[in-house]
């Protein structure tokens, strides 16, 4: 199975560069991952497609202010800092700009507040670094960093709350899991009403999902890591769903990647917490998820054959094909795809 098998045209102005006013006003195509069939409608109207005893399964995971901008102490050139996930302590995994520089012993000055030093190359070319500080590292970050955004957005963000889903909480993401940035309270709560249970799972998202894959062979590929929690109460309310005969619709592919790390192969989600590579590529077999709230991935991408796995891949590449025909909005502020 060839990478280029997930190729496909996109026209660079169906990139979304901006949030749309209204989160539940984006595009919905709702997929048939047995026919084929198509269809068209307003995300909001997504709470038609769902049935009581289901089980909605949300990531809410918190982006951190990650991009930290400072000098290299001794000859004053600029560097640019990306965190990509904490280590232990006060060592993270970070991306540095430029890198070749970036060898152990460097040391970057961000403010009178902050300082880092790089420890260690590791996968990737990413750089362990540990920080040095006065004060709250928390705080500090929120001062000093900036919001996170993908490459493929050259826009800024006027509003930063708009790269965060209505229910983040626990701080630890690189990017936002943005399926769930079409949900609004409101809608959330109609949906509950419904009788459709929602649970929460979290899963620190890398920038691993952005990063093209470098490989011919898809099988070559080799994962990123990410850390992902499940509480208790929570795997048991997704077992409970799933023995009464209702379906497990992850919102995001972070979603969907946390429930498969965490199930049995008879698709009982165990409580715990762990660092997960799970590689979801079309043969694997889906041991908890049903069906998956997801938006429009970058070409080649990891993301493109999880859901091709999901759906087949011939129906994800046709179902691409009309929503590049028909306009859609693609990638993090784009719109959405549901595929039951």
């Amino acid at each position: 199975m060839k990478v280029s098998d997930f190729d496909y045209e996109l026209p660079e102005e169906l990139i979304a560069q901006d949030p749309l006013e209204d989160r539940s006003s984006s595009r919905l195509l709702i997929l048939d991952k047995e026919t084929g069939g198509i269809r068209h409608e307003v995300f909001r109207n997504i709470k038609n497609e769902l049935r009581p005893g289901d089980c909605l399964v949300i990531n809410n995971t918190r982006v951190i202010p990650a991009r930290l901008f400072g000098t290299r102490e001794g000859t004053g050139g600029a560097v640019e800092l990306l965190l990509l996930k904490r280590v232990t302590g006060d060592i993270w995994e970070t991306l540095v700009r430029p890198g070749k520089k970036a060898r152990p012993g460097m040391r970057i000055v961000f403010s009178d507040k902050l300082a880092a030093e790089v420890t260690e190359v590791v996968d990737d070319g990413n750089r362990l670094v540990r920080f040095e500080y006065d004060g709250i590292f928390e705080e500090i970050l929120d001062e000093l960093g900036e919001m996170p955004l993908p490459p493929y957005i050259t826009h800024k963000l006027a509003d930063p709350e708009r790269y965060q889903t209505v229910y983040a909480k626990y701080k630890g993401s690189a990017a936002a899991p943005t399926a769930g940035l079409h949900f609004t309270p409101e809608l959330l709560a109609e949906i509950r009403e419904m009788g459709v249970e929602i649970a929460e799972v979290t899963l620190h998202v890398g920038l691993g999902t952005f990063r093209p894959v470098k490989v011919d062979d898809v099988k070559d590929h080799h994962m990123h890591s990410e850390f992902y929690k499940i509480d208790a109460e929570t795997a048991e309310k997704i077992n409970k769903a799933k023995a009464a005969g209702g379906r497990i619709i992850a919102v995001g592919t972070t979603s969907c990647r946390t429930l498969e790390s965490a199930a049995d192969e008879n698709g009982v989600i165990h409580a715990g917490s762990d660092n997960t590579e799970i590689f979801i590529y079309p043969g694997y077999k889906f041991k908890a998820v049903d069906a998956l709230i997801t938006n429009f991935h970058l070409p080649k991408s990891t993301l493109m054959m999880l859901v091709s796995a999901l759906a087949g891949r011939e129906n994800i590449m046709k179902a691409y094909k009309e929503a590049v025909e028909l306009r859609y909005r693609f990638f993090s502020f784009g719109d959405a795809m549901f595929i039951r």
